[in-house]
């Protein structure tokens, strides 16, 4: 069974997390997460990826075990989790690599793809996001993500992260247990929250000047396949069939049973990426 393997990359002023997996002699396979969650979401599918590839997760600025922001208004941006992403491939010498994306994690890999990764992303996956976001999904998000509850313990904060989180889908115990697990910190009163500063929401809620990025999404030049969440709101069919129309003119798959935004934990939703992967 393939280990994980923690590591502080140098960023900024502070470090940048990630989560590695596999041999690093294998072709590169970052894996990055959504606005408030972290590289260890990945876990499930990074462990059964890392046959082939050299899989890394990391923690954004902001999130998990990363350093928090100096400066929310220009560290909580898209332009500059393009520069970490930079500087963690600069740190393993990678040229060529596979990007998969979830949600912000897919914003960034479309930012890049069409600048300044452009011609060395060979596959890109974006999950449940597009070069747009409907206003109703960034007033939910915003709504939960910029005040986060605090609780007594990791049963009562695993029992939020349920509900508030269902969208994810039909998930086992043990998924929302690492989940709870991987995202929780103590705060000085003893109480539990969440593992990421609050301030992140500032990137939709002060630089939405970043949105649209359907200029950089004309220009990617990799295989591109697009997930989505068949009842998600932050990509909605009508931004589905548009992004199938133009830039990469992606494949897509439809994953059942969830909405924003689909987990890749189960065998068959793994196989889709592997497929893909490979081609």
């Amino acid at each position: 069974m393939t280990m994980r393997k923690s590591e502080y990359i140098p960023f900024q002023n502070g470090f940048t997390h990630v989560s590695t997996w596999g041999d690093v002699k294998n072709p590169a396979l970052i894996m990055w997460h959504g606005l408030a969650r972290t590289g260890r979401d990945f876990d499930v599918a990074a462990s059964q990826l890392a046959k082939d590839y050299f899989v890394i997760c990391p923690d954004t600025i902001g999130r998990g075990l990363s350093c928090w922001a100096d400066d929310p208004a220009t560290q909580y941006s898209l332009t500059n989790y393009g520069e970490q992403a930079l500087s963690v491939l600069a740190h393993y010498n990678i040229d060529n690599l596979r990007w998969f994306g979830t949600s912000m994690g897919a914003m960034i890999g479309i930012f890049l793809a069409g600048g300044a990764l452009k011609g060395r992303i060979s596959h890109l996956v974006l999950n449940d996001a597009g070069p747009e976001v409907p206003l109703d999904a960034v007033a939910r998000i915003v709504e939960y993500v910029g005040s986060p509850p605090s609780f007594a313990s990791v049963p009562a904060f695993e029992s939020w992260l349920r509900v508030a989180y269902a969208p994810f889908g039909q998930n086992d115990d043990s998924f929302w247990r690492v989940m709870a697990d991987t995202s929780a910190r103590r705060l000085p009163d003893g109480q539990i929250t969440t593992h990421y500063d609050p301030a992140i929401v500032w990137q939709f809620t002060h630089s939405a000047n970043e949105l649209p990025l359907w200029q950089a999404y004309d220009s990617i030049a990799a295989r591109t396949l697009l997930t989505r969440g068949e009842h998600s709101d932050v990509l909605p069919v009508c931004l589905l069939d548009e992004m199938r129309k133009r830039g990469p003119k992606p494949q897509h798959e439809v994953l059942e049973n969830c909405g924003h935004a689909p987990t890749f934990t189960t065998p068959e939703s793994i196989l889709i990426l592997e497929v893909f992967f490979a081609q």
